[in-house]
C-alpha cells in the first residue's frame, strides 16, 4: 500500500464491507432475521430525510433503518421492497475523525447494530437503555 493509499478514506464499497464484517459477527438469534436487510451506502441522507427527520446538518445523520419492524410485519403486508439499513459514508467518517478513540469498523459496526435495533423493533429510547455508546 502506497502512503497515499493509506490516506485516502474507504469508498462505499469499503464502508458496505466494514457493514457486512458487523453482520457476519452478530449472535445467532439476529443473524437470520438481519439477513433479510439490505445495507447501502450514500454520501449523505437525501433532504427530504433530513426534512422528515428535523436534521439541519447532514453531518448528524450516520445512519438510518428504512423498513418495518419484524415486531409489525403482518403475513397480509405487500412488501414494498427490502428493509434497509442506510450508512452514510460522509458524516461515518466525520465522526470517526472527530472521535478519534475508535476504529472505522468499530463505529460502522455500532452504527448497523443501532440501525438493526429498529429493525427487531427497539425505540431509540429502548436502545439508549442497553447501549451509552453516545454518551
Amino acid at each position: 500500500m502506497t502512503e497515499l493509499q493509506a490516506l485516502t478514506a474507504p469508498d462505499a464499497a469499503g464502508i458496505e464491507a466494514l457493514a457486512r464484517d458487523a453482520l457476519a459477527s452478530l449472535p445467532p438469534e439476529f443473524a437470520g432475521h438481519a439477513r433479510d436487510v439490505a445495507i447501502r451506502v450514500a454520501e449523505f441522507a437525501p433532504e427530504d430525510v433530513l426534512d422528515e427527520l428535523q436534521i439541519d446538518d447532514p453531518f448528524e445523520l450516520t445512519g438510518l433503518y428504512d423498513g418495518i419492524p419484524v415486531t409489525e410485519k403482518s403475513v397480509s403486508d405487500q412488501p414494498e421492497g427490502p428493509d434497509i439499513v442506510w450508512l452514510y459514508r460522509r458524516p461515518l467518517l466525520d465522526e470517526w475523525a472527530a472521535r478519534g478513540d475508535v476504529t472505522l469498523g468499530q463505529l460502522v459496526g455500532h452504527v448497523v447494530t443501532h440501525e438493526l435495533a429498529h429493525h427487531f423493533g427497539w425505540s431509540d429510547d429502548d436502545i439508549a437503555r442497553v447501549d451509552r455508546w453516545w454518551e
